[in-house]
């Protein structure tokens, strides 16, 4: 029989104001577009390839096939960015979508499984452009000044106080020491070291401070972003955005050439491989689509979960959604 606490899980951890405020946030969203003639679309949740992102674990699914097909498996996608690339490239021009997005391993105070996201692709916009625009919609929502643009070196002086580009893995290793102990830290390679050091070091800083661009990341960490050489070392066209040091999206000006693109799946599926995760199949038809020819452009992916946290001043991401997971 169930305790009286227990009975109680069938109601939503959001109060009736967050669920209104979501209503709200939905309608600015899609009036901020409307303005802008930019299309809103729907992709597939799930689709038959996950992300080959060494980060990012996909949660699969069956299927039971037809009478006459293959057998099918699926995956339940952790962004539409697969196959909005797709619409690009078949001649949609602007898209945006608010999207149910899914991701294994995604539990705590502002995480979720299963989550809100809402991604957009400019044609003609550069990751610069993105940036005014991404501004233009979070400050009109949360009414605030328009965020400030710091390199990502600049926060790695600023705030961790070493150079992310020319200090050696060695100390850099030696700093994370601090906050993950000698033996792991020993294990960690260079990205590892300044995720650690991003995270419990520049991240907490930011809090504090005005909100902030993060932009020009290692051209080792540019996921599906443009690269380009500055001042002999090579930037990625990436940026994210912190708001009271919660980071909101993460936008790229994008990669279009399919070679690339192809390189890059082989080295995160070598780098899973390394960490102990499954190998993920390039998706086959996103490939297609660049070999077809993706317009130049700059896309954003932005949470919309935690901006509405933002707006309320909540801390855990179970007070602005109805039914987080242990309530699903």
């Amino acid at each position: 029989m169930s305790s009286a606490d227990d009975s109680a899980d069938w109601r939503p951890s959001a109060s009736l104001e967050s669920l209104k405020s979501r209503a709200m946030q939905l309608a600015y969203v899609r009036g901020f577009f409307a303005d802008r003639a930019v299309l809103e679309v729907e992709t597939p949740v799930l689709a038959r390839c996950g992300v080959t992102e060494p980060n990012l674990d996909s949660i699969g699914a069956s299927l039971t096939a037809p009478p006459g097909w293959e057998s099918v498996g699926g995956w339940l996608q952790t962004s539409p960015e697969y196959h909005m690339k797709r619409l690009l490239a078949a001649g949609s021009g602007p898209v945006f979508q608010v999207a149910r997005a899914f991701r294994d391993g995604e539990w705590g105070g502002r995480h979720n499984p299963e989550f809100s996201l809402l991604e957009w692709y400019r044609p003609g916009f550069d990751d610069e452009q993105l940036m005014t625009e991404v501004a233009d919609l979070v400050c009109g929502w949360l009414d605030l000044p328009r965020p400030r643009r710091l390199s990502y070196r600049r926060c790695f002086l600023d705030y961790a106080g070493l150079d992310p580009f020319t200090a050696t893995r060695g100390e850099l290793a030696a700093r994370c020491e601090h906050w993950v102990g000698q033996s792991l830290a020993s294990e960690l390679d260079r990205d590892d070291c300044l995720d650690v050091l991003m995270s419990h070091e520049v991240e907490p800083a930011l809090q504090s401070e005005p909100a902030t661009f993060i932009c020009h990341y290692p051209g080792s960490q540019a996921a599906l972003a443009r690269t380009s050489v500055k001042d002999g070392i090579t930037i990625a066209h990436r940026f994210e955005l912190y708001v009271q040091g919660v980071e909101l999206c993460n936008g790229y000006w994008e990669l279009t050439e399919v070679n690339e693109q192809r390189r890059r799946f082989a080295a995160d599926n070598q780098r899973r491989e390394h960490l102990g995760k499954p190998v993920m199949a390039p998706d086959r038809q996103l490939l297609a689509a660049l070999a077809s020819g993706l317009p130049a452009c700059a896309g954003v992916a932005l949470g919309l979960d935690r901006l509405l946290m933002l707006k309320l001043a909540k801390t855990r991401i179970s007070e602005v959604v109805a039914f987080p997971i242990d309530r699903a």
